[in-house]
């Protein structure tokens, strides 16, 4: 097999057909490029967007509507405002103002050097009056142009309803005032004072909102307000067109990157047996083709690029789809003919040596050398005294020129050394959020990321540092907190049963201090539990474990602790069973630890929902329910020790389930994090799979 596949790998067949396919391949991810560039304005983007309110599309709806009654209600206000001159600003006019006194400096009469810069000015005002008052007109008449530009296109929108004012002009497509109106709609944007209202909330996490809101940043929030929404009849075309365009993307996409791993797989052998008739040959066959120049071939190349471009530019959109199929055929077999060419020349070595300007320059210094090495003293002098001048006169014209570029040159590296420098020098007093800036890709610029990358650095160990301080710190507060409790209890009875005659009564205090000191002994436990965990000094015994049985079972043996909080556990798991790889009794205890927290802090009577889903190379489980207390408390810091749902800190809990849980699932290879929803509480685990 592997003699017939060498006797066949260097073919003229194989070489056309590795070619043709080539060309297919090219002409595929061409026609996928420009496909979604017609649909979609290029964005491959959509196939990654969840919704259409996540989408670029519904920002570039809103986008150029609230630039331009921005625009409107900030610079242009009204007609009348800009008949006034209340548009043009003071560096407009004084731009103009200097453009005309150029003009009387150079060509005026008036003009007097001998005079004061203050008199001529005043001269030149007096003179030039007509041609000042009509350049302030000029500049009017650009704003208003501008002005009615921007309303004829507001008035293009069909769908979006908009108002916008500003205390006295308002501009405005509809009979709605009211903000309340437009938060009727299923879609609106509602910027007013301080405050932007987008609904629905998704909007507020689609990633080009930035480009909407930058527009309205320089309103004047005491009396300025833009209101927009859209229509459901609007909304539901737009989202329609979305999905349709998203499909459109999407199977472009994987067209395109199907050709595209075709093409560098197909070129990449091409490239490597063109010019050769087998892997071990040194020798490269070059055609009647590859007699043209290669920086001939160069050239020839960029024009078909050009050419190609300049046609699919002059093709009309209606009709390019259909059209870059036999256009780019046609320029690739032709393109990819020359760039074969070049590569048969690196082969061979003759890159450089097979070019025009190589080949004169070569031929010119060899006749040169040979007739200089050959001829007479006479010839030598005569070709110094004629070649002398020449180099000197070529010298005289680049001089200036390499000099300035010299200059320029040393100057940038200059600067960038200096921004550098003060930079370090602000670093080392202290500053570490200081950035250096260089621009550029040399060795300043690496240099100056470099630094920048140790600041980084020195503020994430700073910022750790002061974590970790106040963790400390949070950690002696609420171990004393928790300890202290049962301990100052246990205390308190025992100095009562000191003095205690009443047999009932020493029963009785005897019972709360068996209660208080096994309170106090599962806090030490735990606490020994979360640093012997937090450690990772825990001996792992990984074994092949049924996620499924192992939840049911532990299910059944805290049935009665479910019956008294009067919870409904709800199960859902694949058909199929579900293996993971763990160790069985580190597993249950960080799942008791999960379930131990459910029953302390989640509502009596709700549901709890347990999942277990296959995710490719790791199994989920995941834990929600609804919590009983208020949860304004972030997931982060839930995660901390010692800290529980409640901040009262009246719950039976030592807070250290989580932090439990958390290092026993990752001492397992796993991954642990948890979230939080209102008041619901959503804790994950992942488990490697086990698939032997």
């Amino acid at each position: 097999m592997d003699i017939k596949l060498k006797k066949y790998s260097h073919l003229l067949i194989t070489k056309i057909i590795m070619y043709i396919l080539v060309i297919v391949c090219f002409t595929g991810v061409i026609k996928n490029i420009v496909v979604v560039e017609i649909e979609n304005g290029g964005n491959f983007g959509a196939v990654f967007e969840e919704d259409y309110f996540h989408s670029l599309s519904y920002v570039q709806e809103s986008e150029e509507i609230i630039s331009k009654l921005s625009i409107l209600i900030e610079e242009y206000k009204s007609e009348e405002h800009i008949l006034k001159g209340g548009t043009i600003s003071d560096d407009e006019m004084r731009s103009a103002e200097e453009t005309l006194y150029s003009d009387y400096q150079a060509f005026s009469r008036s003009y007097n050097p001998e005079q004061s810069e203050e008199a001529n000015y005043a001269r030149f005002q007096e003179e030039y009056a007509d041609q000042l008052t009509e350049a302030r007109d000029e500049l009017i008449q650009n704003d208003l142009r501008e002005y009615h530009s921007i309303l004829q296109r507001l008035e293009e929108f069909d769908g979006p309803l908009y108002y916008a004012s500003d205390s006295v002009n308002v501009y405005s497509n509809s009979t709605l005032k009211e903000k309340q109106q437009f938060q009727a709609h299923p879609s609106y944007m509602i910027f007013e004072g301080y405050k932007q209202e987008l609904y629905p909330k998704e909007v507020t996490n689609n990633e080009h909102l930035y480009r909407m809101t930058e527009s309205i940043q320089q309103l004047n929030p005491d009396n300025q307000v833009i209101y927009v929404s859209f229509t459901e009849g609007f909304l539901d075309l737009k989202i329609k067109q979305w999905e349709e365009k998203k499909e459109i993307a999407k199977k472009s996409l994987y067209g395109l990157l199907a050709f595209l791993i075709g093409f560098i797989v197909f070129l990449s052998y091409l490239v490597l047996i063109i010019g050769k008739k087998s892997f071990k040959a040194q020798e490269v066959h070059l055609h009647a083709f590859d007699k043209l120049y290669t920086d001939l071939n160069l050239v020839v190349s960029i024009l078909l690029s050009a050419l190609w471009f300049t046609l699919i530019e002059e093709i009309n959109l209606t009709n390019i789809d259909v059209i870059i199929i036999p256009l780019t055929l046609s320029f690739g077999a032709v393109g990819f003919v020359l760039f074969l060419s070049l590569v048969k020349h690196i082969k061979n070595k003759t890159i450089f040596k097979h070019s025009l300007i190589y080949t004169i320059f070569y031929k010119l210094f060899t006749f040169v050398g040979d007739v200089y090495a050959s001829g007479s003293v006479g010839i030598k002098t005569v070709l110094l005294v004629i070649g002398y001048p020449l180099l000197v006169a070529a010298t005289f014209f680049m001089f200036p020129v390499t000099l300035g570029i010299a200059a320029w040159f040393a100057f940038k590296k200059v600067k960038s050394f200096k921004a550098i420098k003060e930079g370090v020098e602000r670093i080392k007093d202290g500053d570490i959020h200081h950035s250096i800036t260089v621009d550029g890709k040399g060795e300043f610029a690496v240099l100056a990321g470099n630094i920048n990358s140790i600041t980084d650095g020195l503020k994430t160990a700073v910022d750790s540092e002061l974590k970790n301080e106040r963790l400390k710190t949070e950690l002696i507060t609420n171990v004393s907190h928790d300890i202290r409790t049962p301990l100052t209890s246990i205390i308190t009875y025992v100095d009562l049963l000191k003095q205690e005659k009443d047999l009932s009564k020493i029963e009785e205090y005897v019972d709360v201090l068996d209660q208080k000191s096994k309170r106090l002994k599962i806090l030490t436990n735990d606490l020994f539990e979360a640093a012997k965990a937090s450690s990772g000094n825990i001996p792992v015994h990984f074994e092949q474990i049924d996620i499924i049985s192992l939840i049911t079972q532990g299910l059944g043996e805290v049935n009665s602790k479910i019956e008294a909080m009067e919870l409904d556990i709800k199960l859902n798991y694949p058909e199929n069973k579900v293996y993971i790889k763990a160790d069985g009794k580190l597993l249950w205890r960080s799942l008791e630890n999960l379930l131990s927290n459910i029953f302390k802090y989640a509502l009596r009577g709700s549901r709890v929902y347990i999942d277990i889903e296959d995710v490719g190379k790791e199994i989920l489980i995941t834990f929600k329910n609804i919590s009983a207390y208020e949860l304004n408390i972030s997931a982060e810091e839930l995660m901390e020790r010692f800290t529980r749902g409640d901040e009262s800190r009246s719950s039976q809990g030592s807070g250290l389930g989580l932090s439990i849980a958390k290092s026993l699932i990752e001492i397992q290879k796993g991954r642990f994090d948890i979230q939080v929803d209102g008041d619901l509480f959503k804790s994950r685990i992942y488990m490697p799979k086990d698939i032997s």
